[in-house]
């Protein structure tokens, strides 16, 4: 497996690859949500777009957006990802309150489908060549995922909250030191579900590296090294990026209203 850069690379006009930046402020778009996911949708000029075949799917694809005059444009070519092992639920992001379908809930198994933010990347080396907010993490860095928890849907240092703090908790983030040499949290960063700690809505939601292309996950998001490496590389926090997963058929129903961009993706069979 590679394995992420260990110093900050300078940030070149065109990003490695194919991730392109453009950067180019444009007018909102129509939104039904409440103000402040409204202002954050206007700013958004970057998307990752995932879409899966349906609502029990584990797997789908990825692709980058850039907001141009012309609308949202691609900027790379669709890559696969691995979502939870049950699928998709309706997460609480962005996006306006969707009363069908599935709602997520903590031990589900299911990625949260909607419209959110980017919090900070993470991974095991000190740096790494993105330009997101960077933690580096330690042997004593855990999400806590107990509904009950203080810090619940925050990611705790326990050698400075207290082992208590993260009492009950089953994601260590160096699980390459406490999961037999994993390496899915080697590199990634969080997805802004549930940003307000929702008792029992669901936490520790992340885009990660993939055990491999054939493992889901348990409401995460995973992908290929290379893939993480030039999604990180593109993503810029001035650009307000946003986090997109619907299934194939709601992503269809709500193309036009959230306008997102008009390509059709295969999100496989």
């Amino acid at each position: 497996m590679q394995t992420p850069e260990t110093s900050r690379a300078p940030r070149p006009r065109r990003a490695m690859g194919f991730w392109i930046t453009l950067g180019i402020v444009l007018a909102a778009p129509a939104w039904a949500g409440p103000p402040d996911a409204a202002q954050a949708w206007h700013e958004a000029r970057q998307m990752v777009l995932v879409v899966t075949p349906g609502w029990t799917a584990d797997h789908g694809t990825l692709q980058g957006f850039e907001r141009t005059p012309d609308g949202w444009q691609k900027v790379a070519a669709a890559v696969p990802v691995m979502v939870g092992k049950q699928g998709a639920a309706w997460g609480l992001g962005l996006h306006p309150a969707m009363p069908d379908g599935p709602h997520k809930r903590e031990g589900d198994g299911r990625s949260p489908a909607g419209v959110f933010a980017l919090g900070t990347a993470f991974g095991y080396a000190a740096h790494a060549a993105t330009a997101l907010p960077w933690r580096a993490l330690k042997a004593s860095d855990w999400c806590v995922d107990v509904p009950a928890a203080a810090d619940y849907n925050r990611i705790v240092d326990a050698a400075v909250a207290g082992a208590a703090a993260v009492a009950g908790s089953t994601e260590p983030m160096r699980r390459d030191l406490r999961a037999d040499g994993d390496q899915r949290y080697a590199l990634g960063f969080v997805i802004q579900h549930n940003a307000t700690a929702r008792p029992g809505a669901g936490s520790c939601i992340f885009a990660h590296l993939w055990l491999d292309p054939d493992t889901p996950t348990t409401g995460c998001t995973a992908m290929a090294p290379a893939s993480m490496r030039s999604l990180l590389y593109w993503l810029r926090p001035a650009a307000h990026p946003v986090f997109v997963l619907l299934p194939q058929a709601e992503y269809e129903r709500l193309r036009a209203a959230w306008q997102l961009p008009r390509q059709a993706l295969d999100a496989g069979a």
